[in-house]
């Protein structure tokens, strides 16, 4: 069993690697279309948002380098393995995201203010739209996987999506400032909400991936009651006092007390190592098990 729960690993690590690959062509290709355009029609806010989107194919590398190193097995200094590479990963995802919104921040108030030719528009729609079926993608998919990863990614990736509509609006708004003067600053004001929200994406990321770190519980209601169900099919078990499933990377670990009926230990130790092989059959997921057995007062 423990060979086959490697081999789904190694799978769900080949599809997470090639959603990942697929977002970093798509940003590739949007960056060169934003940047281009931009310079094309005199938008430096398209410029800007085409810079943005290289900044979640920065993302996209540093978490295949994650992705995979978080599976790296077990060794002398780490025993529990590579999996909280996973969460560093992300944590790094997300302080790349607060230094970009700063510095978009800061930029802005150095930029020459020039109307946009009309073409941005379209340009701005089409990669709005490209952008919005690839954040829900990589979202979905971290979730299918519970690849915290993906996850981080995809929320960057939709915040990449609130930018360019903002950047949109700015373009269309800038076309009517002969009529209102006030409406030239439109691509400074949609750049500083632009930031707040790319600001506040990294630091929502920052807090999920800390808490992770920090060892946090897998809250699952049903997936609780299936594991414990598995623990009192065990004539020999009569009660769990408590049981943890803290997520450790791409894996989970088990830790449990239980009150066992008298036993030899030679028994009791056992039974334990049945319910560990059990729950490792249940969910490949469950690579580390600690059980407590407390005796019957």
């Amino acid at each position: 069993m423990a060979i086959i729960g490697m081999k789904r690993n190694k799978v769900i690590i080949l599809k997470i690697t090639k959603v990942l690959l697929v977002s970093s062509i798509t940003n590739i290709f949007l960056s060169i279309i934003k940047i281009l355009f931009g310079f094309v029609g005199k938008c430096n806010a398209l410029i800007a948002d085409g810079i943005h989107s290289l900044s979640d194919l920065s993302t996209d590398l540093v978490a295949i380098f994650g992705n995979h190193l978080s599976l790296k097995p077990a060794d002398k200094k780490h025993p529990f393995g590579h999996g909280k590479t996973e969460y560093i990963t992300s944590m790094i995802i997300g302080i790349v995201i607060i230094v970009l919104g700063l510095s978009l921040i800061y930029n802005i108030f150095n930029k020459e203010i020039i109307i946009p030719n009309l073409l941005m528009i379209l340009v701005s729609l089409f990669t709005i739209i490209s952008k919005l079926l690839l954040s829900n993608y990589i979202y979905k998919k971290g979730i299918l996987y519970d690849n915290n990863i993906l996850i981080a990614s995809g929320k960057e990736s939709r915040a990449d999506v609130y930018s360019s509509i903002f950047v949109l609006l700015s373009i269309i708004l800038m076309q009517f400032s002969n009529e209102f003067s006030i409406l030239k600053y439109a691509d400074m004001i949609s750049t500083i909400i632009i930031a707040l929200f790319i600001i506040k994406t990294g630091f929502n990321i920052l807090k999920e991936n800390i808490g992770i770190l920090l060892e946090e519980q897998v809250l699952d209601k049903k997936y609780i009651k299936e594991i414990k169900k598995i623990i009192t099919s065990f004539d020999e078990v009569l009660e769990i006092k408590d049981l943890y499933i803290l997520r450790y990377g791409p894996y989970y670990k088990l830790v449990s007390n239980i009150i066992m009926q008298d036993l030899l230990l030679t028994d009791a130790h056992k039974v334990i190592d049945d319910i560990e092989a059990k729950l490792k059959e249940k969910d490949s997921r469950i690579k580390y098990v600690f059980i407590h057995m407390e005796p019957k007062i």
